[in-house]
């Protein structure tokens, strides 16, 4: 991690997002592997580097670097919307036994951001938050 240039920028932009599927199944096991694929396809093809991913039963925690030019409400929009499309094409008679009308993830989400933190440090939260 550290800083990043642009051609008129240097930056250290670091985002911690959390967010759930509807109504909170734990359904993310069964579809972890593609789900983690495009994870990582959405953020190389927008340009957001993922510092760390970890895929629970019933919620994501994404932690990555951005260019400042990108909000985190964009981003988090771009990544939920592009996973819930790709959710449904590969898994939707599995998905329409938990997820009735459709939609993929819930509309809310967490957002921290984390300019100098460690991924150490990030993962030691998700561990500590695991457990409560």
């Amino acid at each position: 991690m550290g800083e990043k240039r642009s051609n008129h920028t240097v930056y250290n932009v670091n985002y911690h997002f959390v967010w759930c599927p509807k109504y909170r199944h734990t359904i993310l096991d069964s579809i972890e592997d593609s789900l983690e694929a495009i994870f990582r396809d959405v953020c190389d093809e927008y340009g957001y580097e993922i510092l760390s991913l970890h895929i629970s039963l019933d919620h994501v925690h994404l932690f990555l670097s951005a260019h400042p030019k990108h909000a985190p409400s964009e981003i988090v929009r771009t990544v939920k919307s592009i996973t819930a499309r790709e959710m449904w094409e590969q898994y939707e008679p599995f998905l329409e036994e938990y997820l009735w009308g459709g939609g993929f993830w819930e509309e809310s989400y967490y957002v921290g951001t984390a300019g100098d933190v460690s991924t150490d440090t990030i993962e030691q939260d998700i561990e500590r938050t695991e457990h409560v």
